[in-house]
C-alpha cells in the first residue's frame, strides 16, 4: 500500500512539472533563397530543395526558392549537373547556395554576380528594417532596384515594399506596389498579398474577385490555407457569414490534412466568431473549445490571445462568470509573454484593458465592490502605461457603476476625472494626426520617387532598345508623369478626406462632452434644492428617474445619430423632470401626428434638450402666469419632418434684459456648442438638420419657438 502511495505521489510531482502552456521556441520559418553556379553566379532552375524529413521545393527559372523548416534544420540540395549539398538553417536571412557545377559553363558575367549580389544584400537589408524603420525600409528598395537585372528581380522588389507597407498598415500603397510587383511578374505570394491588400483596404469585391481568379491548382498546402482564410475573413467583412463558413471550413480541413498547426487554431478561432455571428452558440463553443486546446499547444501568448477572443464571446452571450474566469487567467499570466516580447496599448492583453473588461462584467452582474475595485485598478495602470483610452473608457464606466450603486457624490467626482481625460485625449488624438500627417507626406515622397525609379529605368531600357523612337518615348513619358500626378492627387484627397473626418469627429466628441456635464450638473443642482427644503421623499423620487435619463444620455455619447423614438423617450424624461421641479410654472404636453414613420428618422442625441431647457429656464421661469411648453412632431415633406419646440414665456429679448453677465456667458457657450455642432453634422451627412428660432405669438409673453428640421437618412 505504501509503496502505491509513493507512485501516486510521484505521478503528481511528474504531472505538475509539466507546463501550462506547451511552449514552441523554435516556429516554423519561411525561408527564400537561390541555388547558383559558384564561378559565373548564374541561377539553376529545377533544383530539388528538401528539408531533412520535411518540405519540399523546386527552383524556378531564377533559381529562387521558398520554403518552411526550423532553425537548425538541414536543406538537402539536390541536381543531376553537380553533388549534393546539405545547408544548415541558422536564421531567417536568405539563403544563397553556390555550387561547382559539374558541366562548366563559359558566359562568366563579373557585373551580373556583383549586381546580383548587391541586390540580395539591399533585399535582406530591407526585411531587416521591415519592423522598425519604414523609411529605410523604402530607401533599400529604391538603392535595390538601382541594382535589378531582371523583371523577377524588380518583382521581389515590389512585392517586398507592398510587405512592408502592410506591417505599417500603408493599404492603398501596398495595392500599389502589389500591382506593379503583379506587372513585371504573375506570382502567387504576389496575388495572395495583394488579395489581403484589398480586403484590409475595404476593397471587398476587388478582394474576391482576385482570390476568385488565383489557379488554385498551382499553389501549395500553406498558399491554399491562406486563400481560403483570406476568403473566409473578406465574406466575413461584408457579413456574409454562411459563405465565410464554408471558406474556413475549406482551409480547416486542408490545415488538418497536412498538419498545419498554426493555421488549425486560427481557423477553428474564426469559424466559431461566424458562428457566434449568426448566433450559433453551441457550435461556437465547440470551435472555440477546439481553438483553445489547439492554442495551449503553441506559444503562451497565442494561448492568451485566444482566451482574449473567447473572454469577448463569453461577454456577448453574458456569460460573465466565464470571461471573468478566463480574463484573470490572462492577468496572470501576461507578465510572463511581457518578459519574451513587448506589449504596446494597442495590444488587447494589456493588464489595464483586461482589468477593465472585469470591471465591466462585474458591473454587468450589478455586483458593484468587484466592478469598482477592477475599475481603479484599470485607470491606475492606464496612467501608468499612459494608455489615456482605457483610463477615459474605464474612468466613465467607474462614474456609471457609482450611480448604479447610489453614491451619487463619487459618480460626479468622477465623471469630472473623466471629462478631464477626455480634453486629454484630445490633445493627444490632435498632436497623433499631426504625426500621421507628416508620417503620410514623408512615405508618399518616398514612394513617388520609387514610382519616378521604376519610370526612369523603364525610359532608359527604351532609349538603348528603340533609338529612333524619341518622339513616342516623349509621348510615353509624359503619360507616365500624367498617371504618376492623378495618383499621387487622389491618394492626397483620400488622406485629406480621412483627416477632415477624423477632425470632425474628435470635434463633436468634444462638445458633447462639453454639453453633458453642463446638463448634469444643472439636474444635481436641481437635486441639491430638493434636499435643502428637506424633501427627502421627492429627493429620492427625481433622483430615480435622473439616474435612468443620465444613464441613457451617457450610452448614447458616443453616438452622432440615435432613433428619433428613442430621443422622443428621453425628451419626455427630461421635459418630466423639469415639470417636476417647476410644476407651478408650466404645464407641457409632447405630441406626434399619426402620419409621422418616427422608425424612419435618426437624430443627433440630446440636440433638443437644449432648446428645452432655455424655454424651461429663460422663459417659463420668469413668467408671472402659468405657461405652457409645446413639442411637436409633424411632416414637412415625404422625406423631412419637423419638430418644433413653442412656450409661451417672456421671450428672448426681456429674458436678456433680466439675465446677469454671467448667465449670458453661460447661455452664449451653449447656444454656439450647439450651432458648431450643428454644423459639423450637416457638413459630415450632407445637410440632415436644419433649425430656426422665431419668437412664438405677438403678445406680451411672446414666448419662443424652435423648429427643427430633420431630413429622412
Amino acid at each position: 500500500m505504501k509503496r502505491i502511495i509513493s507512485y501516486l505521489f510521484i505521478l503528481l510531482i511528474g504531472f505538475s512539472s509539466i507546463p501550462m502552456f506547451a511552449q514552441n521556441p523554435n516556429p516554423l520559418l519561411i525561408i527564400k533563397g537561390s541555388v547558383r553556379e559558384s564561378d559565373t553566379y548564374l541561377p539553376i532552375a529545377k533544383v530539388n530543395v528538401e528539408v531533412n524529413g520535411g518540405a519540399y521545393t523546386i527552383t524556378d527559372s531564377e533559381g529562387r526558392f521558398t520554403i518552411r523548416a526550423r532553425r537548425g534544420d538541414e536543406l538537402i540540395v539536390r541536381h543531376k549537373d553537380f553533388e549534393t549539398v546539405y545547408y544548415r538553417i541558422t536564421s531567417s536571412e536568405r539563403v544563397t547556395i553556390e555550387v561547382e557545377p559539374a558541366i562548366e559553363q563559359k558566359n562568366y558575367n563579373s557585373k551580373y554576380r556583383r549586381d546580383t549580389k548587391a541586390f540580395n544584400a539591399l533585399i535582406d537589408s530591407v526585411m531587416a528594417y521591415k519592423k522598425k524603420d519604414v523609411a529605410k525600409s523604402i530607401k533599400f528598395v529604391g538603392e535595390a532596384l538601382t541594382q535589378s537585372n531582371t523583371v523577377t528581380q524588380s518583382a521581389e522588389a515590389y512585392q517586398i515594399l507592398a510587405e512592408v507597407y502592410m506591417f505599417w498598415k500603408q493599404y492603398d500603397l501596398a495595392v500599389t506596389n502589389y500591382r506593379i510587383s503583379l506587372q513585371n511578374l504573375e506570382t502567387n505570394d504576389a496575388k495572395l498579398g495583394l488579395a489581403k491588400a484589398y480586403e484590409l483596404n475595404k476593397n471587398y469585391q476587388e478582394s474576391i474577385d482576385t482570390y476568385n481568379a488565383i489557379n488554385k491548382k498551382s499553389l501549395g498546402n500553406y498558399q491554399l490555407v491562406m486563400l481560403y482564410e483570406g476568403l473566409g475573413d473578406t465574406y466575413f467583412n461584408i457579413k456574409n457569414y454562411s459563405a465565410s463558413l464554408g471558406e474556413y471550413q475549406k482551409g480547416l480541413d486542408i490545415a488538418k490534412k497536412h498538419l498545419i498547426t498554426p493555421k488549425q487554431t486560427d481557423l477553428n478561432s474564426k469559424i466559431a466568431q461566424a458562428y457566434s455571428a449568426i448566433g450559433n452558440v453551441q457550435e461556437a463553443e465547440e470551435y472555440f473549445d477546439s481553438s483553445m486546446s489547439l492554442a495551449s499547444q503553441q506559444t503562451k501568448k497565442r494561448a492568451l490571445e485566444e482566451k482574449g477572443t473567447v473572454a469577448d464571446f463569453q461577454n456577448v452571450n453574458r456569460n460573465y462568470d466565464k470571461e471573468i474566469e478566463l480574463r484573470k487567467e490572462i492577468v496572470e499570466d501576461v507578465d510572463d509573454v511581457e518578459t519574451d516580447s513587448i506589449l504596446d496599448n494597442s495590444s488587447s492583453l494589456t493588464s489595464q484593458k483586461q482589468n477593465y473588461k472585469i470591471g465591466n462584467a462585474y458591473a454587468l452582474q450589478k455586483d458593484f465592490d468587484n466592478a469598482i475595485s477592477y475599475l481603479e485598478k484599470s485607470i491606475e495602470e492606464a496612467d501608468d502605461k499612459e494608455d489615456l483610452v482605457v483610463k477615459k473608457d474605464a474612468t466613465r464606466k467607474l462614474s456609471d457603476v457609482f450611480v448604479d450603486a447610489g453614491d451619487y457624490q463619487k459618480a460626479k467626482e468622477t465623471f469630472q476625472a473623466y471629462t478631464e481625460v477626455v480634453d486629454e485625449l484630445y490633445v493627444k488624438r490632435e498632436q497623433e494626426l499631426s504625426q500621421a500627417d507628416r508620417f503620410r507626406r514623408n512615405i508618399t515622397e518616398q514612394q513617388n520617387r520609387i514610382t519616378s525609379l521604376e519610370s526612369d529605368r523603364a525610359l532608359n531600357e527604351s532609349l538603348v532598345e528603340e533609338r529612333n523612337k524619341n518622339q513616342q518615348i516623349t509621348i510615353y513619358a509624359l503619360i507616365a508623369g500624367l498617371v504618376l500626378l492623378s495618383v499621387t492627387a487622389f491618394v492626397m484627397y483620400k488622406y485629406i478626406k480621412q483627416q477632415r473626418l477624423a477632425n470632425n469627429l474628435l470635434a463633436l466628441k468634444s462638445l458633447r462632452s462639453q454639453m453633458n456635464p453642463h446638463f448634469i450638473f444643472n439636474a444635481l443642482n436641481s437635486v441639491n434644492s430638493f434636499i435643502a427644503v428637506n424633501d427627502e421623499r421627492t429627493a429620492n423620487k427625481y433622483l430615480s428617474d435622473f439616474s435612468h435619463l443620465m444613464r441613457s444620455v451617457l450610452e448614447n455619447s458616443e453616438e452622432d445619430f440615435i432613433p428619433l423614438q428613442q430621443e422622443i423617450e428621453l425628451l419626455e424624461l427630461y421635459t418630466k423632470l423639469e415639470h417636476f421641479r417647476f410644476k407651478d410654472k408650466f404645464d407641457y404636453s409632447i405630441t406626434v401626428d399619426e402620419d409621422v414613420k418616427v422608425s424612419e428618422y435618426k437624430i443627433p442625441p440630446m440636440l433638443l434638450q437644449p432648446y428645452i431647457e432655455n424655454a424651461v429656464w429663460h422663459g417659463l421661469r420668469y413668467k408671472t402666469e402659468k405657461g405652457h411648453l409645446n413639442i411637436a412632431i409633424a411632416n414637412k415633406s415625404k422625406h423631412e419632418i419637423t419638430i418644433s419646440v413653442s412656450d409661451d414665456g417672456i421671450g428672448r429679448i426681456r429674458s436678456k434684459a433680466i439675465k446677469t453677465e454671467h448667465q449670458k456667458r453661460q447661455n452664449s457657450k451653449g447656444m454656439n456648442n450647439i450651432k458648431k455642432r450643428v454644423a459639423i453634422l450637416n457638413e459630415m451627412y450632407k445637410d440632415k438638420v436644419d433649425v430656426t428660432i422665431e419668437d412664438f405669438q405677438d403678445t406680451e409673453d411672446v414666448g419662443t419657438k424652435v423648429v427643427v428640421t430633420l431630413k429622412k437618412d
